[in-house]
């Protein structure tokens, strides 16, 4: 589980940084425009998508309520990987070196 939590504070750092720097140097309208306009720009879109919406799919299995799954994956495909590191940063603290317990969350059926 150390591993787990390494990667994900490196990811969420580092996530935020990136991101905390595009939005003080870049414009998302006019760069977005031309990453749209490329075709690894398009791919690199549909895959980060991609991966966003399977993510979803364990929070989704995860969280206990159905309110609380639907507030994450909203906020997953606003701010992007920064908050799947988050989530599962939170999701580790919560089951406390348990296996079982991170992957399932404390949903009875989830099992």
């Amino acid at each position: 589980m150390r591993a787990a939590w390494a990667l994900a504070i490196v990811g969420f750092v580092v996530m935020a940084a990136a991101l905390s720097w595009v939005f003080a140097v870049g414009h998302f309208w006019e760069e977005g425009r031309v990453l749209v306009s490329l075709p690894w720009g398009v791919v690199s879109l549909f895959d980060v998508y991609t991966g966003l919406c399977l993510f979803s799919g364990w929070v989704a299995q995860r969280e206990r309520h159905g309110w609380a799954a639907a507030i994450w994956i909203i906020g997953f495909m606003l701010l992007g990987n920064v908050l799947t590191a988050f989530y599962v940063l939170l999701a580790l603290a919560q089951a406390k070196g348990s296996k079982e317990g991170f992957w399932f969350g404390t949903r009875p059926d989830a099992r």
